[in-house]
């Protein structure tokens, strides 16, 4: 299976790693769900998202997303409604950003709560305008949520950075060069928070972005574009 789950103390470790790209199709972000619904039911202190060395997603599953304009539809709202959970998750969600963040797998890193990057030579960004697919709007408002106004025209033209860059950006809270030490470390401590304190601040910063991404999804969806040649 591509995704696993662990406890480490009051920490739920939660890695996807299917051996390649870690794009995610639909049985990827099925099983990811899974687990951040087995981490909300088993009352941990936070959840540790981390992929592959080097991979951390290369996104929506390609072959997918090209098979038919219905099969991208629904894998892309799996996609969004997967998002939205990691977003108003009531623990600290902490992902470890192991290697490459493209598409949806950047837009992880937005909807996350502390993001840690490894260092090297990998591309992090939403690049989905610069191969032919418009941003559906729940990639917008993560993107304008997290980035700041000086970079966010770079996910509206499909730049892509390097970790260092990635933070300046707002993919990345900061760049590491023991990633998923490092990450594990941040979760152990944000585990001690109280849990209802973190829920109810989460609710209170991220009640209305989440109602005004579930509101348009749908419709979007149904207008959306796939990938498409230049």
């Amino acid at each position: 299976m591509s995704v696993s789950f662990e406890r480490d103390g009051a920490v739920a470790v939660i890695s996807v790693d299917d051996g390649k790209a870690n794009a995610y199709s639909p049985d990827v972000l099925s099983a990811m769900s899974d687990a951040f619904d087995k981490a909300h039911d088993d009352a941990v202190g936070a959840v540790l998202l981390q992929g592959r060395p080097g991979r951390f997603s290369a996104g929506f599953d390609l072959s997918i997303m090209t098979s038919s304009t219905d099969a991208m539809r629904d894998l892309v709202t799996q996609g969004a409604e997967l998002l939205l959970k990691i977003f108003t998750h009531p623990t600290p969600v902490v992902t470890a950003c192991t290697g490459h963040a493209l598409a949806a797998g950047a837009l992880v890193l937005l909807a996350s709560d502390v993001r840690v990057g490894a260092e090297g030579e990998f591309k992090i960004g939403l690049n989905e305008v610069a191969i032919g697919m418009p941003l559906p709007i729940f990639a917008v408002e993560f993107a304008r949520y997290r980035m700041p106004p000086s970079a966010f025209d770079s996910a509206l033209l499909g730049e892509v950075f390097g970790p260092a860059d990635a933070v300046r950006a707002g993919y990345l809270d900061r760049a590491s060069t023991d990633v998923l030490r490092d990450a594990a470390a941040i979760a152990q401590r944000l585990s001690g928070l109280r849990r209802g304190a973190v829920a109810r601040t989460k609710e209170h910063a991220r009640a209305a972005l989440a109602l005004r991404i579930t509101e348009t999804l749908y419709a979007d969806m149904a207008t959306l574009a796939g990938p498409t040649p230049p």
